[in-house]
């Protein structure tokens, strides 16, 4: 997939709001960074059409709605977390140990890499076939700093913690939220890519968090961000 229309279809998801309501552009998708961001979606996106030949990585064949469902999510949420320098938010970095619960395909971890490459990534994924795809796209886009743990996310030792600890899209939602939660470390954050009728549920489960306001997710209607802190 071209490039260009990669960062056209990115476009709604990297406006942000000032304090009247207005919305504000973030930094556009060019310069050689986000030259190298757009040509390695690209790479990424038929590698993903290749493996899911085989495997059942994602049910979205249309390369234009992986781009938005996919891509455009993850990195919606990548910038909330990582803005960057020159974002008019002005916020710094809150992380640089991340673990993605359930990272399947890959969303929203190695889009959040991608965008943020100074952080130390984990991606937790218990089904041996998709682990394969993660290292092979780790390999593919020569990415450093990640960790594959082919694993059961409730196996992880009480040792491993984490900054930012994100979860999308998994099975058993309500009952992995605690192992996810365990994984943050005091003063952490997890990051839920949620449906908007899941927001109380994560409340009531995690009260230990301070929660923020829940971020809808544009091009959606029910699509969420939510962000928790660990009491420090």
């Amino acid at each position: 997939m071209l490039p260009a229309r990669i960062a056209e279809l990115l476009e709604p998801f990297l406006i942000s709001a000032n304090d009247h309501g207005l919305s504000i552009p973030s930094p556009k998708l060019s310069g050689a960074a986000n030259d190298a961001l757009l040509q390695h979606i690209s790479t990424y996106i038929d590698m993903l059409q290749r493996w899911n030949a085989r495997i059942n990585l994602t049910a979205i064949r249309s390369e234009e709605e992986i781009v938005t469902r996919h891509f455009g999510e993850s990195l919606f949420a990548a910038r909330h977390l990582f803005p960057r320098k020159n974002d008019q938010e002005g916020r710094a970095p809150i992380a640089t140990a991340v673990a993605d619960l359930g990272s399947g395909a890959g969303f929203p971890g190695v889009p959040i890499k991608l965008w943020a490459l100074e952080i130390s990534l984990t991606l937790i994924e218990s089904n041996q076939k998709r682990a394969a795809f993660l290292r092979e796209v780790v390999r593919t886009l020569t990415l450093t700093n990640v960790n594959i743990q082919n694993v059961r996310a409730e196996d992880i030792g009480p040792d491993q913690t984490f900054d930012l600890v994100t979860l999308r899209a998994v099975e058993r939602f309500v009952a992995i939220l605690p192992t996810a939660a365990r994984l943050v470390a005091p003063g952490g954050q997890l990051a839920l890519l949620i449906g908007s009728s899941q927001v109380t549920a994560a409340q009531k489960i995690l009260p230990e968090f301070f929660w923020q306001p829940e971020i809808p997710i544009p091009s959606s209607k029910a699509r969420t961000l939510l962000v928790g802190m660990r009491e420090p």
